[in-house]
């Protein structure tokens, strides 16, 4: 039994970015315990030189939505980069995944072999076969920048742990 591109990035994105919505939901629960406000959560950074969590969840949803449309061929959906409270991202990261719900499942399984081409930059542009796109550079992409808000989370304090990382996987735990 083969295992498909769809099969290999539509649920994996969804159920990510679901998790990322849940995850804002702790840090929003987080600020008002801590009397804090939100946007210090927001803008808070790793290191000097990476994005702040509000551009790690943007970064996130575009890698998702505009990697999974080109392979499917559509032209994403256009997301102004406005966002600047937690339910304007949860906002976004529903947008994104009712997106990806609309893609033709078809149309991805046949793009393995196609040509994708990307911008790297303003300027740059990248090509890869479509299995080579979603495997090394659509799927890296995108989990770096969901796990970098995730430890951005962390790092602020907020006790989070695997289970809200992986959101809800779908598994059986025994004893065996």
């Amino acid at each position: 039994m083969s295992f498909s591109m769809s099969q290999a990035s539509l649920p994996s994105l969804e159920l990510a970015l679901n998790a990322l919505s849940g995850i804002l939901d702790k840090a929003e629960a987080y600020a008002a315990a801590k009397k804090v406000d939100p946007s210090v959560l927001l803008n808070t950074r790793l290191a000097p030189d990476m994005f702040p969590l509000i551009k790690q969840v943007q970064t996130a949803t575009d890698l998702a939505k505009n990697g999974a449309s080109r392979l499917a061929g559509v032209e994403p959906p256009r997301f102004e980069d406005t966002e600047k409270t937690v339910a304007e991202l949860k906002a976004r990261l529903a947008k994104t995944v009712a997106h990806l719900k609309t893609l033709d499942r078809t149309k991805i399984d046949a793009s393995a072999d196609r040509t994708i081409t990307f911008p790297l930059g303003p300027v740059k542009k990248g090509e890869m076969k479509g299995s080579d796109y979603l495997n090394h550079f659509l799927l890296p992409n995108f989990f770096f920048h969901a796990t970098a808000a995730y430890a951005i989370l962390r790092h602020c304090g907020l006790e989070l742990d695997k289970v809200d990382y992986l959101g809800g996987i779908p598994m059986t735990i025994s004893d065996r």
